[in-house]
């Protein structure tokens, strides 16, 4: 039997669950189990398997290597990339906490090598006077601020998850939300990169490059996003900007001029963004704007979902939420949403005004304070009573992500179209709301070949994965159609560390500067030592990114084109979509909404 009349008490358990842990985080701190090396070997070094901060690739393959190096300077580095290219090893770069979704780290075959930045980790000079910080390429976003802060200076924008190598932001474009200045992608603000790349015997199979702007400008942007596939990043040098304050207030509306306002709301604030929740038809605007340094405040943002989380609460909620998803319950998942964004909303995502309590708008405090967390990271071991939401060694969150830029200038229709599914069912969307909504953040155009094109706003959509891989998904044909309408009726940009594998298919053709890249690749690489199956597929080397096999497109590893790719046995059938009548996408045959889209 079907829970479909009115949310049960099974139904509210994930959002009570949700709910309690965000109020328990605003009176405690837990200690969190930190998470394990994301490379693990059957003996020492050797026989190495490696996979992301989630567990799980997008096609759930297992990735192997031979071996796995844990340099601990450039010179070792050096060494570690010689003796690798002298032998025709292929070869591929891992961090300390692995968070590209995609296949990046991989390695083809078993015979490869993993190189891990893990002991990368130093500060190799603070410069006050230039506002330069030269740091290894292991070094983690939360290391960088603090380092910057030290000599009083700041990174002006960055992603708000610190759990991100330097190293890892660079491969992948990291970014976080700006139109102004440089824009919002950390690569954007570095100034030099010492690269190790493979060698000919003459240089004893390893070189050392030295990028920048003034001598190497093409090499330099094709390093700014280099998807690991030209050597190693050894350093990086950062330009930063005196510290300074910020004023945070987040204001919550109903949507129905938020086409209009998405438009133009970046121009007004410098670290603006959004969290949409279409299914409720409210947008929490994010009003954030940088104030002198010597304004009254000591504000600090730990953002509540980044907090850490009793491995038991994770459990119950992931178990809930599979309840939902077996009986179609769409309302429990409405109200379990509802109460999820009101509570967050209330308790201001983990904002403080004093690094204690939350007393009210705005919340002032310095740069290093406000601009990311993950404190689900700090490092105690508790025998996983505690951990980040998303540890794969317990019982917890398990999602795809669907990140891509679309042009500012189209923002207004694709949200228009995203509005015109909700009309359709407006119980749609509720699953994205679980995991806190839509959020949305401003990027520029980028002088990094592999970077962004244009102005553009990046849309984040978080939602329930299925731990069996033909098992289908309440309204997953609204998600696809989605993914579907932003890839190619508007021709975004995914993300390259996020994604399913659908969202590359024909990617490089999108980049103007493709070609360019390919160049300085051939250049650094000739032999594709650090290149892989994968960045063969994305680059449009060889063979391609999708997947075509019964039920790929229930995981996004395929468009599909028949039923076959659905789930048919369960109902699912390959159909166009209700708004975007060129999308395929998996429908539920005899749902009230697809009976309702024919008829518009």
């Amino acid at each position: 039997m079907a829970f479909t009349s009115s949310p049960t008490h099974c139904s509210q358990n994930p959002a009570f669950w949700r709910t309690l842990f965000i109020l328990s985080t605003l009176v405690f701190t837990t200690i969190s189990t930190p998470p394990e090396d994301p490379v693990k070997c059957v003996s020492g070094n050797t026989n190495c398997t490696v996979t992301n901060s989630y567990g799980v690739f997008p096609d759930r393959s297992t990735c192997r290597a031979a071996n796995v190096a844990y340099p601990t300077s450039e010179a070792e580095l050096v060494s570690v990339v010689a003796a690798a290219t002298r032998a025709g090893q292929k070869m591929r770069v891992t961090t300390r906490y692995s968070h590209s979704i995609t296949k990046l780290v991989c390695v083809d075959g078993t015979d490869g090598l993993f190189i891990s930045t893990k002991f990368l980790n130093d500060t190799v000079r603070a410069d006050a006077d230039s506002m330069t910080l030269t740091v290894e390429s292991g070094v983690t976003l939360r290391q960088l601020i603090a380092e910057a802060a030290k000599v009083g200076l700041a990174l002006p924008y960055a992603p708000y998850w610190w759990g991100l190598t330097v190293g890892g932001m660079m491969g992948t474009g990291a970014h976080g939300s700006s139109l102004w200045g440089k824009g919002s992608a950390v690569h954007d603000y570095v100034t030099e990169i010492r690269m190790v790349s493979p060698g000919s015997a003459n240089d004893g199979f390893a070189k050392v490059r030295v990028l920048n702007e003034l001598t190497t400008p093409n090499e330099f942007n094709a390093a700014k996003v280099s998807l690991g596939v030209l050597g190693v990043i050894s350093q990086v040098t950062f330009k930063l900007q005196p510290m300074f304050k910020r004023s945070l207030r987040y204001v919550m509306r109903n949507d129905s001029d938020f086409g209009d306002q998405a438009m133009t709301f970046g121009k007004e604030h410098e670290f603006a963004d959004f969290i949409w929740l279409p299914s409720q038809g409210k947008v929490v605007y994010r009003l954030d704007d940088r104030v002198p340094v010597n304004t009254s405040g000591n504000g600090l943002f730990d953002f509540l979902p980044f907090r850490s989380q009793l491995s038991a609460a994770l459990a119950i909620i992931r178990s809930s939420e599979e309840t939902q998803e077996r009986f179609r319950d769409a309302n429990g998942k409405c109200a379990g949403a509802t109460l999820i964004s009101s509570t967050l909303f209330a308790t201001a995502y983990g904002l403080t005004n004093n690094g204690i309590i939350f007393t009210g708008y705005p919340v002032i405090g310095s740069q290093n304070r406000m601009m990311s967390s993950g404190s689900c990271l700090d490092s105690l071991q508790d025998g996983l009573i505690t951990a980040c939401p998303w540890d794969s060694r317990i019982k917890s969150e398990f999602f795809h992500q669907t990140t891509f830029s679309v042009p500012l200038t189209q923002v207004k229709s694709f949200i228009n179209d995203i509005k015109s599914l909700v009309k359709i069912e407006s119980k749609s969307l509720c699953g994205l709301e679980l995991y806190y909504g839509i959020l949305m953040r401003y990027v520029t155009s980028s002088p990094a070949l592999l970077g962004k094109e244009t102005e553009a706003l990046d849309f984040d959509l978080t939602y329930y994965r299925a731990k069996n891989p033909l098992t289908p998904r309440l309204y997953e044909d609204f998600i696809e159609e989605i993914e579907q309408i932003a890839l190619f009726k508007y021709n975004a940009l995914p993300h390259w560390g996020k994604n399913r594998n659908l969202a590359f298919d024909g990617v490089i053709k999108k980049y103007k500067n493709a070609s360019a890249f390919l160049k300085v690749k051939e250049m650094y690489d000739p032999t594709g030592l650090f290149s892989s199956e994968w960045t063969d597929q994305i680059l449009g080397i060889k063979g391609d990114a999708t997947i075509v096999k019964d039920g790929c497109a229930l995981e996004g590893l395929c468009v599909c084109s028949k039923d076959s790719h659905c789930a048919p046995t369960k109902g699912y059938m390959c159909r166009p979509g209700k708004v975007y009548k060129e999308a395929r996408v998996c429908t539920r045959v005899g749902d009230r909404s697809v009976i309702q889209s024919l008829s518009h």
